[in-house]
């Protein structure tokens, strides 16, 4: 039998460690990754929603949660009407707006985590021919007439349109050049 590399010997070991000393991510952890998605002042007077629980009551009508979806620690703040199109996404309903919403994720997305270009539906993200990981951005929608004249093409560079032919279509703006 061959020995085990040092690598591996590491790997086991941690398998092995109870569960009670493996540092677990805390509510507090959580709290501080979701207000990192927007700038202070708007993120330190939000609401904050863990796992679907408000923690943090907040008064100024933003909300900021850890995750975009379960687990993939990519954070957002969003203003009301962001907040209405996610409900609307999540329950793949109608929408549509008559005024500006915006949603920040100034840590953008971790690797593996970007989207498809054309549909929040795609059955694998990833594999999508329109897969799109977006840095720290902002998202910005709209009403749908507003988006005229927008590209759709994440490649050109600067702000592009995300899901438009969707009712969920929104302005992408990349905020670094990454």
């Amino acid at each position: 039998m061959k020995p085990l590399n040092t690598l591996t010997k590491l790997v086991l070991l941690c398998a092995l460690l109870p569960a009670s000393l493996v540092a677990e991510e805390t509510t507090e952890d959580k709290i501080a990754r979701a207000k990192s998605a927007a700038p202070a002042h708007i993120s330190n007077d939000a609401t904050i929603i863990v796992d679907g629980e408000v923690v943090v009551e907040g008064s100024n009508g933003w909300t900021c949660l850890p995750d975009t979806m379960p687990g993939d620690k990519a954070p957002m703040c969003n203003d009301a009407v962001w907040m209405q199109m996610l409900g609307a996404v999540g329950s793949q309903a109608d929408f549509t707006t008559d005024r500006i919403g915006i949603s920040y994720m100034l840590q953008g997305e971790p690797e593996g985590s970007g989207v498809s270009n054309s549909t929040p539906y795609h059955a694998n993200h990833i594999e999508a021919e329109d897969y799109v990981q977006t840095g720290p951005h902002l998202m910005i929608v709209v009403p749908k007439e507003m988006l005229e004249g927008i590209t759709d093409d994440p490649s050109q560079g600067g702000p592009f349109v995300m899901w438009k032919d969707t009712p969920y279509a929104h302005i992408m703006i990349p905020v670094t050049d990454d």
